[in-house]
């Protein structure tokens, strides 16, 4: 069952919707440890700015929050152009299967393609496979490259 949902930019109120969203998230990806405070300020500087190189956007059903999604852009010199990465799609545990992950999906590729972008990224966790299996229906592809980090 698809739910009608409406997508829109995040702003500020929705924050606290949002850290909910990412708890679960973190919960499921072992690699983060939830951080209220953290998150809270990542999701301020996500929606600073004039949207041109980012984007946050949130869907509503029912006038409540229940999934969210970011984008932003960087120079890929492997592509030759911009390429987007998108972050933190996760749609509220009592939601999922119900079209609102694909339609976060959908709306970022837009926002792409409206900008010229003509590869999109993401990373998911290795051990998320509902999340994986989402991923290849919707034609992602899994590549040889594995994510390295460092705090600095």
């Amino acid at each position: 069952m698809t739910l009608a949902i409406k997508i829109r930019n995040a702003v500020p109120s929705d924050i606290e919707d949002m850290i909910r969203l990412l708890e679960q998230l973190f919960t499921i990806e072992k690699d983060f440890t939830f951080d209220e405070d953290c998150h809270r300020k990542g999701l301020l500087l996500m929606m600073e700015g004039c949207g041109k190189h980012k984007t946050l956007k949130v869907a509503e059903h029912n006038q409540k929050i229940i999934g969210m999604c970011s984008i932003q852009t960087r120079i890929s010199t492997a592509t030759g152009g911009v390429s987007g990465f998108i972050e933190d799609l996760v749609v509220d545990k009592h939601h999922r299967g119900n079209g609102v992950g694909k339609a976060l999906l959908d709306h970022m590729n837009r926002w792409a393609q409206q900008r010229g972008i003509q590869s999109l990224q993401l990373l998911a966790d290795k051990h998320n496979t509902p999340a994986l299996d989402f991923y290849h229906r919707l034609n992602w592809q899994t590549t040889q490259l594995i994510c390295l980090t460092k705090k600095i």
